[in-house]
């Protein structure tokens, strides 16, 4: 929702200005302004929005934009250009060299780490031709463990899971024993939502980490936390 509003204002600023005969510093200055606020209401950090329109206005006017023949397009460009800068201009790849890869999901409750456990599965099968295990690390949800289980088999892959009455730590050293005698590639650990202010869950999730000791940690969350993802 937070994208669909910021993109709704921009698009709506670009056009007035990629309509302009001419741009001015006035001009620009007003959409610029425009893009501030919109970013600030898409809960985009502050320090963040500002160096966001410097960059913009320092590129603008290196291109001369001002009093050009199609300021409004090359502008529309800029902004486009450090939007994708900004987001994320490089693809970074899984490093698969070691066997196996662990990789753990963390994220808030409801923000759809098991199913982003089952797609990423998918992905390493068919793309990497790897051979994953999905582990069943959310003890304290019943329905994340069937759930688990019902994407692996829809997948083909298999899934580590001992229930919800063993515990998260005992469960990952499980897995990492079965790997070791089934030959799996990649690990995916699947683990329960918390909030950072939930002691025992966190120091749960320090313990799973130096057991598993993970090659990369994924946070997954959902597109409206703003701010509160750091």
């Amino acid at each position: 929702m937070a994208f669909d509003s910021l993109s709704e204002r921009l698009q709506s600023t670009l056009k007035k200005v990629s309509g302009q005969g001419q741009l001015t510093e006035s001009n620009m200055e007003e959409m610029l302004t425009e893009i501030r606020l919109a970013l600030l209401e898409a809960d985009v950090n502050y320090q963040v929005v500002k160096e966001f329109i410097a960059s913009t206005k320092e590129k603008a006017i290196g291109a001369d934009v001002v009093g050009s023949l199609k300021p409004g397009q090359v502008l529309v460009k800029i902004v486009h250009d450090e939007l994708v800068h900004l987001l994320g201009d490089e693809v970074s790849e899984v490093d698969f060299s070691k066997k196996p890869t662990v990789i753990m999901m963390v994220g808030l409750q409801g923000s759809g780490k098991t199913t982003t456990s089952g797609k990423i599965a998918k992905l390493i099968k068919t793309k990497y031709a790897k051979k994953p295990l999905l582990v069943a690390g959310d003890i304290y949800r019943p329905a994340a463990v069937d759930q688990l289980v019902t994407l692996g088999k829809q997948l083909d892959v298999p899934v580590y899971e001992k229930g919800t009455s063993e515990s998260a730590e005992n469960i990952v050293k499980g897995a990492m024993n079965y790997v070791a005698l089934n030959n799996n590639d990649v690990i995916i650990i699947d683990t329960a939502g918390r909030l950072h202010i939930d002691e025992p869950l966190m120091q749960e999730l320090a313990n799973v980490k130096e057991i598993a000791k993970p090659d990369e940690i994924l946070l997954v969350v959902d597109s409206l936390t703003g701010q509160d993802i750091v």
